[in-house]
């Protein structure tokens, strides 16, 4: 396809205008959460929200300008946090219960970060894979694609999946898609490349029903050359890695690494290397982890997000828990709003195409390279 994995390009001012503030001094107070922003006038596209979390994806596709109109959360807190911010909506519990028709509405996109504890390099021992309890869930979100196909899928998962048995695993969800009628493409992605400093990289798939290399479209954006730079320049001064920085107050603290390691799923009270890399430090010798709210704007979410009103969550520890693996298992938001943006495009330049109309045509898969594999 011609096509290089590079990642999108923001301008400087753009960039400075998305890192959320990261230091927080005294103790985190809960607080009612404002008014999200109006979706774009006149969007008239929708979005089915599959394993949503506490909302990394409907956030990301709200502010693109979609709507909203399906959850789908088995975790108790998540949706807690979900009708904090979508009270018009009510969360399915469980992907195997879903009937379309019943429970589940029409959408032009349907997105979804499938369980990735049997996938992750992070899990001790062997992986069980696309066979496992968790991930195996891919099969359920699959059943229902065939039965609704909705013009857009996307999915998001780590990049373990991309070597799960040998990659095998990952090979199961390209060719089911395909087989299902969907053009299909995926690219890894990092967080910190869309103005959050978290070096957090997950791969996302998308898949384009009916049509062929349009997931290119989404996943990747138009180049244009400025010419080969003059021969003989130098190298310039070596750079520091931004691990290796620290920001802050240097006098009274906190200090904090310039870019933060991937934050993961983890409890408020373990001690252990969940958190070792992240983490605030003081010029008297004192080092705490970070707080909920400083996770929270790594990925992207709007400080008090993950705070449900319920009287169950009153406790401060069990809540803070509770956030911290919720945050760890979360779709970084700025990255859901690129993508969904990307998919917004593709669409208006096809608003006059319908499923109805390419539903039956075969597959394709279409590889972060420049390559196309044809069904066989």
């Amino acid at each position: 396809m011609g096509v290089r994995n590079k990642e999108p390009r923001q301008t400087s001012a753009e960039a400075s205008a998305a890192i959320p503030p990261r230091i927080v001094n005294g103790p985190e107070l809960p607080r009612k959460f404002a008014v999200r922003s109006s979706p774009e006038s006149g969007a008239a596209f929708t979005v089915a929200s599959f394993f949503s979390g506490i909302g990394g994806f409907d956030r990301g596709f709200e502010s693109a300008g979609f709507r909203v109109n399906f959850q789908c959360e088995i975790n108790a807190y998540c949706r807690s946090v979900l009708k904090e911010h979508w009270p018009d909506l009510t969360a399915n519990e469980d992907i195997k219960k879903i009937q379309p028709g019943t429970t589940l509405p029409v959408s032009d996109v349907w997105a979804g970060g499938f369980p990735c504890q049997d996938v992750s390099l992070a899990r001790m021992g062997p992986r069980a894979g696309l066979r496992g309890k968790q991930s195996g869930l891919f099969h359920e979100f699959s059943r229902l694609v065939e039965l609704c196909r909705p013009r857009v899928i996307l999915l998001e998962n780590v990049p373990g999946l991309l070597s799960s048995h040998e990659g095998r695993d990952f090979a199961v969800v390209l060719r089911t898609l395909a087989d299902l009628g969907y053009c299909v493409g995926w690219r890894v992605l990092n967080s910190k490349n869309f103005g959050v400093p978290q070096s957090r990289q997950r791969v996302f798939i998308v898949g384009c029903l009916g049509e062929r290399r349009d997931p290119a479209e989404v996943l990747f954006e138009s180049e244009r050359g400025e010419g080969h730079p003059a021969a003989g320049q130098a190298d310039g001064p070596r750079t520091v890695s931004p691990f290796k920085e620290v920001v802050g107050d240097t006098r009274k603290g906190p200090l904090v690494k310039r870019m933060a390691h991937c934050l993961y799923a983890c409890s408020a009270r373990h001690t252990g290397t969940d958190w070792s890399r992240n983490y605030a430090s003081y010029p008297d010798g004192r080092v705490r982890r970070l707080v909920p709210v400083e996770c929270e704007r790594l990925q992207g979410f709007p400080d008090g997000w993950t705070i449900p009103s319920e009287p169950k969550y009153r406790n401060a520890d069990d809540l803070d828990s509770l956030r911290y693996h919720a945050l760890g298992n979360a779709v970084t938001v700025p990255v859901a709003e690129w993508l969904a943006r990307q998919i917004l495009r593709y669409l208006r330049s096809r608003d006059t195409a319908t499923p109805a109309s390419v539903a039956g045509k075969p597959g394709s898969v279409v590889r972060s390279v420049p390559a196309i594999v044809q069904p066989g």
